[in-house]
Parts: C-alpha cells; sequence; structure tokens
C-alpha cells in the first residue's frame, strides 16, 4: 500500500471517511491589541453521520 501522501484521495472520500467516524474539533481564537484581550472565541464541535444506529438528537421520537 502506497504511503498517504503518495495516495490520491477525493475530497468526497475524505469527507465520507471523516464522517463515519466522527470528527471532534476544537480551538481558540483570541483577539488581542496592546496585549489586552478583546475577544475570545472557544469552538468545540462534534460532526458525525447519523444512521438508524445513531439517531439525531433533536429528532422526535414517535
Amino acid at each position: 500500500m502506497a504511503p498517504l501522501a503518495q495516495r490520491e484521495l477525493a475530497l468526497v472520500d475524505l469527507l465520507d471517511r471523516l464522517l463515519g467516524g466522527g470528527v471532534v474539533i476544537t480551538g481558540d481564537l483570541t483577539l488581542r491589541i496592546a496585549d489586552v484581550d478583546l475577544v475570545r472565541i472557544d469552538l468545540n464541535a462534534l460532526i458525525s453521520s447519523v444512521n438508524a444506529q445513531v439517531p439525531s438528537p433533536w429528532e422526535e421520537s414517535a
């Protein structure tokens, strides 16, 4: 099998693999002027596909 850097992978295939297993995105963004924090944004996100085994948390049960 070729190393990942040498393999071609379509963006759709990459997204399918990531959403199939789920992705956690975390990050911090701080807007600072003269060493004074003006705005701070913390990002915590879970991105995953929804199917019959993992139903949507916002779907009302029947």
